[in-house]
């Protein structure tokens, strides 16, 4: 326990040391001195630790909340500049939603942000994910599209590339796992019903449901889409595996083939063939 303890302050005392290696490299004492002075030159209400304090977190604008986490600016720029700049790093999405597009990289690419800024700043975006997501786990309901969508929208919602993943439900539609299929550039078409399945009858699931995203962020199925939810429920109905549903998710919405009524024609072809079948037998 000792040794892990040690080992753990080891290396917060080297990104630290790093810190500081990259923030010397670009900042000589002259250029420090001065971005501490023209903060401390601001009027008190324009100081996001005093408005914080004085007015609450609340009353902060974006910027003032990141140069708190910043903490300290660098070459010539306050806290509150450098946090500005991190919010225009995006160069298609400005603002807080851009944060979730940048990587360790990007940020460590402004002067003044090294792995230990970059680093806090990455951790505060994944707090905030989760924080999102729990928040929607009380209502999760397996058996509700809008539950569902809402519950994986933060996790997926930001990714650049497709990604996809299989929900495994058992018989009362609670959830066993939810392993990624695939992510990058995926062809649905190229998604294989067999390799759901054979994921879904390891875990000795019962029900599925099927969710992937759109980086455009327009949820409307392409023609791709329609065929691999019905090759996986045709796939999935012989060996008694029921996919439950299939939710793309956009930007803050979502598109369910449950809810749109796609699997009721099948299940409308299955009642219609037991008829048939109940009249040849008398």
């Amino acid at each position: 326990m000792k040794k892990n303890l040690k080992e753990a302050e080891t290396s917060e005392a080297i990104l630290v040391s790093e810190e500081q290696k990259h923030e010397t490299a670009c900042t000589d004492p002259l250029d420090t001195a001065r971005s501490v002075t023209r903060m401390k030159e601001l009027p008190d209400q324009a100081r996001p630790y005093e408005k914080a304090l004085r007015m609450g977190t609340g009353a902060l604008t974006d910027a003032e909340l990141l140069s708190i986490i910043l903490r300290s600016g660098t070459k010539g720029k306050n806290s509150l500049e450098l946090a500005e700049e991190i919010l225009d790093l995006c160069k298609f999405q400005n603002g807080l939603l851009g944060i979730c597009h940048l990587t360790l990289t990007d940020l460590m690419s402004l002067d003044g942000i090294g792995q230990v800024k970059a680093l806090q700043i990455l951790c505060v975006r994944e707090l905030s994910r989760r924080i999102a997501q729990t928040n929607t786990s009380s209502s999760l309901c397996f058996d509700r599209p809008d539950t569902v969508a809402q519950y994986y929208m933060e996790e997926m919602r930001h990714q650049e590339t497709e990604k996809v993943i299989c929900v495994m439900l058992d018989s009362r539609m609670q959830r066993i796992a939810s392993p990624e299929i695939s992510s990058g550039t995926v062809n649905m078409s190229l998604v294989s019903p067999r390799e759901i399945l054979q994921k879904a009858l390891s875990y000795h699931a019962l029900h599925l449901i099927l969710i992937h995203n759109h980086p455009s962020g327009n949820p409307a199925p392409s023609r791709e889409d329609y065929q691999v939810t019905e090759n996986l429920y045709r796939a999935g109905g012989i060996v008694g595996i029921d996919l439950s549903d299939h939710i793309i998710i956009g930007d803050r919405t979502y598109f369910s083939f449950r809810d749109d009524g796609f699997f009721d024609r099948f299940d409308c072809q299955k009642s219609a063939q037991a008829v048939q079948e109940y009249f040849y037998v008398i």
